[in-house]
């Protein structure tokens, strides 16, 4: 007997488009993921790991009592930035017509929203009223590590289950470090001057500096301030870090080859004293929002550099400022902005010592790819009633 299954919309989605299948075609289609004891627990405190998340979900083995939708399972992606995130994972789905992936402006999230069971936020804030209209929701997740845009609390009590995708897994973390020696470098070796002698036909101008020799701070040091530590170490640095809990079990065996001296956040402002760079990699919470202030920046050395890779709210932005105009910093690197999209002609681009890049970090070939196979597998996961092996959850 035939059923009629709901194909991809686009980005349109008050548009339907039936296609007539047998009832049993989506078990060609089946997902073969490693059972739960195969997945390993990743180490975030008072996480619900995937492992253990089974249960809840195995009774929703009938999508089209799961979902309401028929046999169809809808993905939302939220505005329009990132796009290569909902390509990707369109593309990676292209071959499971059950599972919808559509993308609509950030102002039309909270009209849409309850027509759909997987939102991805990327920079939209869910708010406890949007949640509150998702009322076919069952996963709420992030592109990625950050959720401070979500009100974890608001979807635990509409059960609404909300993930990230762990980066030591995907290469975020990898390419996010990547770009933190970029910017590193790029503000060391003067990359603005740099344009402009090309610009004016110069040579050997200006003069930049090196890596070698210097002392780097690593604030936060999770998955991508580790691996941000294994690529400095080959350029002769000294290595600080701080973390809130050094005996996580998270952290690599070998912590100690990577590390010169390792603190907790009291000791920020001591090692801010002396590191010659400052690289901020620490999730953004209440407590880290504006962490780098005047107290914070006035610490570090005169002439020392500041690189950030994490969240623009990290740091605030009028000590930053008054610290460039001083002169007390000599360089700033920033992917993250305060406000994004950051409006490019804000006065702290003025600066010849400051480079700002459109939030790429984590913005690779091989992280997008990696994310969109985990975006892929979760819709499918969930379409199917199987365990979740590819993101962790936080409530």
């Amino acid at each position: 007997m035939a059923g009629a299954i709901v194909g991809r919309l686009g980005r349109h989605p008050t548009s339907l488009l039936l296609l007539t299948l047998p009832r049993h075609a989506a078990a060609h289609h089946r997902l073969h993921s490693p059972s739960s004891s195969q997945v390993a627990r990743a180490g975030l405190p008072g996480a619900c790991f995937v492992s253990g998340c089974v249960g809840q979900y195995s009774k929703m083995g009938d999508p089209s009592e799961r979902n309401g939708h028929g046999a169809l399972t809808r993905v939302l992606f939220c505005g329009p930035y990132w796009p290569a995130s909902t390509n990707y994972t369109r593309e990676y789905l292209q071959d499971y017509p059950f599972i919808q992936v559509d993308e609509v402006g950030l102002e039309q999230v909270p009209d849409v929203i309850h027509s759909y069971h997987i939102c991805v936020v990327k920079n939209k804030r869910i708010d406890s009223d949007i949640i509150a209209k998702a009322t076919q929701m069952k996963i709420i997740m992030q592109y990625g590590v950050g959720l401070e845009g979500v009100d974890v609390n608001a979807a635990t009590e509409h059960k609404i289950k909300v993930a990230r995708i762990p980066g030591s897994t995907t290469g975020n973390a990898v390419s996010c470090a990547e770009m933190a020696i970029y910017l590193t470098l790029g503000i060391l070796r003067k990359q603005k001057e740099m344009d402009t002698a090309v610009n004016r036909k110069d040579l050997g101008v200006p003069v930049g500096d090196t890596l070698f020799g210097k002392t780097i701070l690593i604030l936060g040091f999770g998955a991508i301030g580790i691996e941000v530590a294994k690529r400095l170490r080959p350029f002769g640095v000294k290595i600080l870090a701080t973390k809130r809990n050094w005996s996580s079990d998270t952290l690599p065996s070998y912590v100690d080859e990577l590390v010169d001296k390792k603190g907790g956040p009291e000791d920020m402002y001591e090692f801010a004293g002396e590191a010659n760079i400052v690289i901020a990699c620490m999730t953004l919470t209440s407590e880290t929002i504006g962490i780098v202030d005047h107290k914070f920046v006035s610490s570090m050395k005169k002439g020392s550099y500041l690189v950030n890779i994490a969240r623009g709210r990290l740091l605030d932005y009028k000590a930053v400022f008054d610290h460039l105009e001083s002169g007390h910093l000599a360089g700033l690197g920033i992917d993250v902005a305060w406000m994004e999209p950051f409006d490019p002609e804000d006065p702290v681009l003025k600066f010849p010592n400051v480079i700002l890049t459109p939030h790429v970090a984590g913005v690779t070939e091989y992280s997008y790819r990696t994310m969109a196979k985990s975006v892929g597998d979760t819709a499918l996961q969930l379409h199917l009633g199987e365990a979740f092996t590819e993101v962790e959850f936080v409530n």
